[in-house]
């Protein structure tokens, strides 16, 4: 019995991740909006901040961090931009291709595009309507749709699945 509710759980988690890569990867054609208090530009190395109040938008996408930083590699290195943002939490949101909203938050979301991996950490939490996975970790590999919760000391990965909301 144990082990068809972890197979549950996973299957619940691993829906919730891959309907979110959908949105995504419709989201990400769209112009990326970004607002804040200060901006500042570190040309020699290729970096850009933002900070105070940060508000970014790209499609159904919204984000709101007190930090925020861009870093752009060389031109000719074949990698692209990493994007690390920091708050009290960082929090965001998108709308998925079947109307369903996921949420999200963290105190530093850390997203490397040449990878596609995403890592949120410090009181992270992902969220659809009521199910939800709370963890001091949640790291997200967009290409393989792999997402991984991992606790840290006295903490453990914690989720709450409400079976009714995931079958519709």
């Amino acid at each position: 019995m144990k082990s068809k509710s972890n197979q549950i759980i996973l299957l619940a988690t691993l829906v919730m991740a891959s309907l979110s890569a959908l949105a995504l990867k419709n989201d990400t054609q769209q112009p990326i909006n970004i607002v804040s208090d200060n901006q500042s530009l570190d040309m020699d190395n290729h970096i850009v901040t933002f900070t105070d109040n940060v508000v970014i938008t790209q499609g159904s996408i919204l984000i709101k961090a007190n930090k925020v930083v861009i870093t752009r590699p060389p031109e000719k290195s074949g990698k692209k931009d990493t994007v690390e943002a920091f708050g009290n939490p960082v929090t965001f949101q998108q709308t998925l291709d079947n109307g369903k909203p996921v949420n999200g938050k963290a105190n530093k979301v850390h997203y490397d595009l040449t990878t596609e991996f995403l890592t949120l950490t410090g009181n992270a939490e992902l969220k659809q309507l009521d199910s939800k996975i709370n963890s001091s970790m949640i790291s997200y590999d967009v290409k393989k749709q792999q997402l991984k919760a991992k606790g840290s000391g006295n903490s453990r990965v914690k989720t709450v699945l409400i079976p009714a909301q995931l079958n519709k």
